[in-house]
C-alpha cells in the first residue's frame, strides 16, 4: 500500500511512503493541512501473506513427515499465506563436490534441479525444512539440498528468510533430536534465518502413530500462528 501525501499550500508537493496500513480508500486531514490519500494496492493489505516454501525431504511420500507438512500448510493457508510443498526426493540434485567454482555466489558446475530450488528460495519469504530423523540427522536428500546452498550463499543470506523445522522419529528419548536441533539452529545463525519454531515429533514411527498424537496439531498451530 502506498500513501500519497500532499500539502494544501503546494499541490505539486507530493511524497510517498510505504508500509502504512489504513483502511482502503480513506481521505483524511492531518496536521498542517496535509491530506493523506490512501491508494489501495490489494483488497486487504493486512491479509497479504507470506510466500512459504516447504522442502519436503522424506522418500516416503505418504509418511509421517508428510502428515506434519500437510498440517503446517493447512494452518498457514488458513492464516492467509501461500504454501508450496516441494518434494526434493523427486528432484535430480547431485551432492556438492566442494569445488567452490561458484565462489559461493555464482553458477554451479552441476546443472540439475538445484537451480529450481535456488529460484524458489530466493523468491519466497519463508522456508520450512521437513525431514524424518535418519541416524539422528536430517535425511540425505535434504542435506544434499542444504549443501548446494553454497552456490547462492550470499544471496540467501541477504534474504533474511523466516524458517521452521518439522521432523519426526520413531525414537522417543529426550535426547532424540539434539543433533538435528543443533544443526538447524546453526543454519539459522549462519544463513541469517529468523526461526519461527520447531515441531519435533517423538514416537512417530508410522503415519497412524503420528496422526494419533499431538504433533499434527502442533504443526497446524505453528502454520496458523505466522
Amino acid at each position: 500500500m502506498f500513501v500519497q501525501l500532499s500539502l494544501r499550500k503546494n499541490a505539486s508537493s507530493v511524497r510517498y511512503a510505504e508500509n502504512y496500513f489504513f483502511a482502503p480508500n480513506i481521505l483524511t486531514q492531518c496536521q498542517h493541512g496535509a491530506i493523506i490519500l490512501v491508494v489501495t494496492q490489494c483488497q486487504n493489505e493486512m491479509r497479504c501473506g507470506m510466500k512459504i516454501v516447504v522442502l519436503m525431504a522424506s522418500p516416503n511420500t505418504d509418511g509421517s513427515t508428510s502428515v506434519l507438512a500437510d498440517s503446517f500448510a493447512r494452518g498457514a493457508e488458513e492464516g492467509g499465506h501461500s504454501v508450496e510443498i516441494v518434494d526434493v526426493c523427486k528432484l535430480d540434485i547431485a551432492p556438492c563436490t566442494g569445488c567452490v567454482a561458484c565462489g559461493y555466489e555464482g553458477d554451479c558446475v552441476q546443472h540439475d534441479d538445484n537451480e529450481l530450488i535456488r529460484r524458489k528460495l530466493l523468491s519466497c519469504d519463508m522456508v520450512v525444512f521437513a525431514t524424518p530423523l535418519y541416524y539422528y540427522g536430517m535425511s540425505a536428500q535434504l542435506k544434499t539440498v542444504v549443501d548446494r546452498f553454497c552456490a547462492y550463499n550470499s544471496s540467501i543470506n541477504r534474504r533474511h528468510l523466516k524458517s521452521a523445522l518439522l521432523t519426526v522419529a520413531w525414537n522417543s528419548q529426550d535426547w532424540t533430536f539434539e543433533a538435528l536441533e543443533a544443526h538447524y539452529k546453526t543454519l539459522v545463525r549462519y544463513i541469517n534465518f529468523e526461526d519461527m519454531g520447531m515441531v519435533l515429533g517423538y514416537g512417530c514411527g508410522t503415519p497412524s502413530m503420528t496422526m494419533a498424537g499431538k504433533y499434527p496439531e502442533m504443526a497446524y498451530k505453528l502454520g496458523r500462528s505466522l
